[in-house]
């Protein structure tokens, strides 16, 4: 998982290349599209493309830009402007994508769930994913507010989702990159900073 290990030079090359896709992907139905041209080899090492996982990528480059340097810092301000041109021109299908994809991994947690409540060896190895999820959909909910969308009914559901996650998880140090600390203060993002404890 890219953000155990995190590099910030693929962060940003997964960024443009998510943009590059977007005006494509939100024209479709499906909430995980591939990122590139659609050919066989055009998704390489590339993850789904999302406009939540996109979303968290322009956000924490951002946060991290005075690491970039000159080339890289280029090409992100060209990556925000053309992603600021595409959710303008395709506001509707932009955002109804997004909030359904929020919606959408608050729901699969569920899973998550009933494996803690049945398996917590389980529970603590598969942890990760569900920070992934549930991240993603706390960018959602920072952009929608941005963006004056009502949030209100998703907003409750990750309250929700957080009451139940807090009960099979315990404090423990960042679960990400020590990279991306600085991005995701502990206030906000709590459950990157909890883990449910491997049974004895």
């Amino acid at each position: 998982m890219s953000e155990t290990n995190y590099s910030i030079e693929q962060d940003l090359r997964e960024a443009i290349a998510m943009v590059d896709s977007l005006e494509r992907y939100v024209q479709q139905d499906q909430l995980y599209g591939t990122v590139g041209s659609g050919g066989i080899f055009s998704a390489g090492n590339m993850p789904k493309m999302t406009i939540g996982g996109l979303l968290m990528r322009l956000r924490r480059l951002q946060a991290l830009s005075a690491q970039l340097d000159h080339r890289q810092r280029d090409q992100f301000t060209q990556s925000q402007t053309r992603h600021e041109q595409l959710r303008k021109e395709w506001r509707v299908h932009y955002t109804e994508k997004m909030l359904y994809e929020a919606n959408s991994r608050l729901d699969a947690m569920r899973t998550f769930f009933e494996e803690c409540s049945n398996d917590p060896k389980l529970c603590a190895r598969v942890y990760q994913p569900e920070v992934l999820r549930r991240t993603i959909a706390e960018e959602i909910l920072i952009a929608a507010h941005d963006l004056n969308l009502d949030i209100g009914e998703i907003s409750k559901k990750a309250r929700a989702t957080d009451s139940r996650l807090r009960r099979f998880t315990a404090p423990s140090d960042f679960v990400w990159g020590a990279g991306l600390e600085t991005v995701y203060p502990a206030d906000r993002f709590w459950w990157m900073y909890h883990r449910p404890p491997m049974p004895a």
